[in-house]
C-alpha cells in the first residue's frame, strides 16, 4: 500500500520556486527522511502534503486520498508534530492529550503516551513548567493521540538530551513495527541513517536522489577515507600524490584523504610523513557518512 503518493508538485512564492516538480511515494510502514538544507523546498512540500498548504500544481495523496480535493478527510489519517508548537500553557501534560483526544473518534490513552514519551513524572505538571526538551516529547504525544497511521515528525529531536532523543529514536522505532507510516525531516544524519528506510535529498525545490541510506553512500563513494591534523600548517596538495588517494579536502585543520586502497594510502602517508619530519598523530580511518554523501550532492552542510 502507497501511504504518500506526490507527482509533480508545484508551488512558488513571489515569483521564487519554492517546490519545482517534485515527485516521489512513500511506501505504508516506512521511516521516510527528506533531507535538505533551509530553502530547499522540504518544508513547503511537507505541509503541502499535511494540507497545510496548497500547491501551485500537481498532486498529494495520502492512503489514496487527494489532499488537495478533501483534505478533512486526509488529515483523519495523520498525525503531526511541528518543529515549534503552540500548547495551551495552564493545562498539565494529561489534561492536554486528554482533551486532544476528545476531538478524535478514538484516541490513545494520556497516560499510556506519557510513559511512551518519558514523560509520566510531569504527568500533573502544567505544560508552561516543561523544559523545551519535555515539550518537544510532548508535541509528539500530541501527534500519536489519535493513532494515526501516517505521522510526520518535524525535527523531533532538536534540544532533547542524548538520553531524551534515543529514548525518541525507540519510539519511532516502534512505529515502524506496529505498521505506521513516519515521514521524518532532521538535521541530524546519524538519525537519518539510523532510522530511515529510505531518504530523499532535497536542494533548490528538487529531489536530487532517493535510496535508502547504504545505497546513497554507495552510489557517490566508492572510496574510505583517512583523516589527521598535522601540528603545522601543511600544504594539503602534499599528500595528494600518494598511492590510490583520490581527492583531498580540508575541513579546519584536519586533511582528509580518499583513497580506494586505504591500506596503500595509509602506509605511504606514514611513510612520506617519517622522511619530511612531520608528526602525524589522531589518524582515523572512516567510511563515507550521509553527512559525505549531502556535502557533495549539495556542496555545504545540512545546517548553512
Amino acid at each position: 500500500m502507497t501511504a504518500i503518493l506526490v507527482e509533480d508538485l508545484v508551488k512558488s512564492y513571489g515569483g521564487v520556486l519554492a517546490v519545482d516538480g517534485i515527485s516521489f511515494s512513500v511506501k505504508a510502514g516506512e521511516v521516510f527522511g527528506m533531507l535538505g538544507p533551509n530553502g530547499a523546498g522540504k518544508t513547503t512540500t511537507t505541509e503541502i502534503i499535511e494540507g497545510l498548504r496548497s500547491a501551485d500544481s500537481g498532486r498529494a495523496e495520502v492512503f489514496g486520498i487527494d489532499v488537495g480535493k478533501n483534505s478533512a478527510k486526509a488529515k483523519e489519517k495523520i498525525g503531526v508534530a511541528l518543529q515549534t508548537a503552540t500548547m495551551m500553557p495552564n493545562l498539565t501534560s494529561w489534561e492536554l492529550l486528554d482533551l486532544f483526544g476528545s476531538f478524535y473518534p478514538k484516541s490513545s490513552s494520556p497516560d499510556a503516551l506519557l510513559e511512551l514519551l518519558g514523560l509520566m513524572e510531569k504527568r500533573n505538571a502544567r505544560v508552561q513548567t516543561l523544559s523545551g526538551g519535555q515539550q518537544q516529547r510532548l508535541s509528539v504525544a500530541l501527534a500519536l493521540v489519535s493513532d494515526p497511521m501516517l505521522v510526520f515528525l518535524d525535527e523531533p529531536t532538536t534540544g532533547l538530551d542524548p538520553q531524551a532523543r534515543r529514548q525518541l529514536w525507540g519510539v519511532i522505532e516502534e512505529m515502524r513495527t506496529q505498521g505506521k507510516t513516519v515521514f521524518l525531516t532532521t538535521h541530524y544524519m546519524d538519525e537519518a541513517e539510523r532510522l530511515c528506510d529510505r531518504i530523499a535529498i532535497v536542494d533548490h525545490g528538487k529531489i536530487l536522489a532517493i535510496d535508502t541510506p547504504e545505497n546513497l553512500i554507495k552510489s557517490q563513494f566508492k572510496e574510505r577515507t583517512i583523516q589527521f591534523t598535522p601540528p603545522i600548517e601543511l600544504d594539503p596538495q602534499t599528500f595528494s600524490d600518494l598511492p590510490n588517494v583520490l581527492r583531498v579536502a580540508v575541513d579546519g585543520g584536519e586533511i582528509t584523504l580518499f583513497s580506494d586502497a586505504v591500506q596503500k594510502s595509509l602506509a605511504a602517508l606514514l611513510e612520506r610523513a617519517e622522511a619530511r619530519s612531520i608528526e602525524i598523530g589522531d589518524v582515523h580511518l572512516r567510511r563515507p557518512t550521509l553527512e559525505d554523501v549531502f556535502l557533495k550532492m549539495t556542496g555545504r552542510r545540512i545546517r548553512e
